[in-house]
């Protein structure tokens, strides 16, 4: 008996014995009686992969074996509906890819059939998770999504991927791209609050707020602190979690246009986040009543106008980076750094992540970014003290001092080296 035969049959009997053992746990919880258990869904892999098998020495085989199993599918899912007046088809779904996924183990695709079967397992576990999320989603949320994919798949196809502009700055397309990342990680972030900003509290909001805007994040945890003030180490732990989130979302940016820069931007930009991250745990551990919130945001971040903002706003610093660097130099740089930094620092760091060192010169580019990210930083903290008061604004201005600080020690030390 060849080893090879009896390890492609362990593998499609444990692939129907996983999917038909997550079915059964199912129906035990739901309290009823279903189409098939751990090892009828086993048989019915093996009769997959004996279908393909016989298939090689019998012609039609596997689509004659196929449509009976097929039918007997389709009877069990109407005396089901008749019995029980249940219309789920999840089961009976899941048995006809099964059969299909023995099939593939005998045709040596086995490692694709594991790698499908792990996501089968995956989305029959989520069904709880998907019907919340179902409930909270809205006609702006399904055309948010098909923005995004127009964004991604049709306009940026369309666009030319070359420079259009007397300075040689402006590229459309890669330009385009850095909007559908963005506006992808802002997306991110309003699925995941979607999901799990009534059960995780409010320092979960600070991550996903982060990964979103941290100054959006800071000016709304500022609003909410000031109807909740009894709360105010997790506010400040939340606002402080953004701005962390941030620093480790400017390495991440620069790394997928320019990894060179990633790296000499890693210490100064990774102890930040370091240091950010220590002081948020003290926060953490400092008070015991973490009560959670509910909190949406308010608008969804792929929205048509904002992500027509954000390309404008992306051709604004492309075009006077490079008009302002052709009269001023590297001052004109940081002229632009500086008031982008009353923003957001995601423009600057992908616009100057990308231009250099063809176009400017890569510490030009680290001194820019990082002065974006300071200014920023403090406008954050004017934010939180005029919305929320002296008591957070100065819990956060030892926030910003420390992570401020540890940022030059790294730049300090990369200058060293």
């Amino acid at each position: 008996m060849e080893i090879q035969i009896v390890k492609q049959i362990a593998i499609t009997l444990l692939i129907g014995f996983m999917l038909g053992l997550q079915r059964e746990i199912y129906y035990q919880s739901a309290n009823r009686n279903g189409f098939a258990g751990a090892r009828t869904f086993a048989l019915i892999a093996l009769l997959g992969y004996l279908s393909a098998w016989v298939q090689e020495s019998a012609p039609f085989f596997i689509l004659v074996s196929i449509f009976i199993f097929g039918m007997l599918a389709v009877a069990s899912y109407f005396y089901k509906t008749f019995k029980s007046n249940f219309h789920g088809s999840t089961t009976e779904v899941s048995s006809i890819i099964t059969y299909i996924l023995g099939v593939m183990v005998q045709r040596s695709l086995d490692e694709y059939a594991v790698f499908i079967a792990v996501v089968m397992l995956f989305l029959l576990g989520v069904k709880g998770s998907l019907a919340k999320f179902e409930k909270r989603i809205t006609l702006i949320d399904i055309r948010s999504v098909t923005l995004f994919l127009a964004m991604t798949f049709v306009v940026l196809p369309l666009l030319p991927n070359r420079m259009i502009d007397p300075f040689g700055v402006f590229n459309p397309y890669k330009t385009w791209l850095m909007v559908v990342l963005i506006a992808g990680i802002s997306f991110v972030g309003y699925v995941a609050i979607k999901i799990l900003g009534d059960r995780r509290g409010i320092y979960l909001i600070g991550v996903f707020g982060g990964l979103a805007s941290s100054t959006a994040a800071s000016i709304s945890l500022s609003k909410l602190y000031t109807i909740r003030k009894r709360l105010l180490k997790n506010f400040a732990g939340a606002i402080a979690m953004a701005s962390t989130i941030m620093y480790l979302r400017v390495l991440f940016e620069s790394a997928i246009f320019n990894p060179n820069l990633a790296k000499l931007l890693a210490a100064p930009y990774l102890a930040a986040a370091g240091c950010g991250s220590i002081f948020i745990f003290y926060l953490y551990r400092s008070k015991n009543n973490h009560e959670t919130e509910r909190i949406l945001p308010s608008s969804n971040p792929l929205e048509l106008s904002e992500a027509l903002k954000l390309g404008l706003l992306f051709g604004i610093i492309f075009g006077s980076i490079g008009i302002f660097q052709s009269k001023f130099g590297n001052a004109g740089i940081y002229i632009i750094s500086f008031l982008s930094g009353f923003t957001d620092v995601d423009a600057i760091t992908l616009s100057l992540s990308q231009l250099a060192p063809q176009k400017i010169s890569t510490q030009s580019a680290i001194y820019g970014i990082m002065i974006a990210t300071f200014v920023n930083s403090l406008v954050k903290l004017g934010i939180v003290f005029v919305i929320g008061g002296k008591k957070i604004g100065f819990i956060l201005a030892l926030f910003f001092l420390l992570t401020i600080g540890a940022m030059g020690v790294g730049l300090a030390a990369n200058s060293y080296h």
